[in-house]
């Protein structure tokens, strides 16, 4: 049986995603040790690693596309879908746990209207769970993007993301 080479359309590719494809041509020599660096450097720039540039640097690296997304689903760094505006990171590491993590992780999930690895239908939001940040003398800590905040509960955690939609609407209200 003949070796099946996977061809992709990349006609219906955003232009967004046509100059980055140019900039990974010009940028990246296409060696199979390329994959990992091209892959942070579309991941930094999209926020996520979209099929039909996966299938473009199978090609520019000779890899199978196989390897490329067995790659991309080993490494928790990498994401498969648009993420929001903003990541909010709940750590359920013992001392936050035992300081009501479980509580604050329900009650974002319900405010939310999201679980854990999803995003908020108006893309503003991804909840995440972290197994521990590191900051136990915080404990309960949540993290936005790069920002730890500590001793938090529900109503804290609450009042902070209100604050986030609040900005949010005011940004769009200047730059609609």
């Amino acid at each position: 049986m003949g070796q099946v080479t996977l061809q992709p359309d990349y006609t219906d590719v955003a232009s967004e995603e046509n100059h980055l494809l140019d900039k990974l041509r010009n940028e990246f020599e296409g060696r199979p040790d390329d994959l990992i660096p091209m892959l942070q450097y579309v991941q930094k720039t999209l926020g996520y690693l979209p099929e039909g540039i996966l299938l473009e640097i199978s090609r520019l690296t000779s890899l199978p596309a196989a390897r490329v997304f067995g790659v991309v689903t080993f490494y928790a760094q990498f994401r498969l879908k648009p993420i929001g505006k903003y990541t909010v990171k709940l750590c359920r590491g013992t001392a936050c746990h035992v300081n009501a993590s479980a509580q604050i992780l329900e009650d974002v999930c319900s405010y939310l209207n999201v679980e854990p690895g999803e995003t908020t239908k108006d893309g503003l939001f991804t909840l995440e769970i972290v197994a521990c940040f590191g900051s136990c003398a915080l404990a309960p800590v949540v993290v936005i993007d790069e920002s730890v905040y500590g001793l938090m509960n529900s109503s804290k955690t609450r009042k902070l993301l209100d604050g986030l939609r609040k900005e949010q609407r005011e940004e769009t209200s200047q730059h609609p």
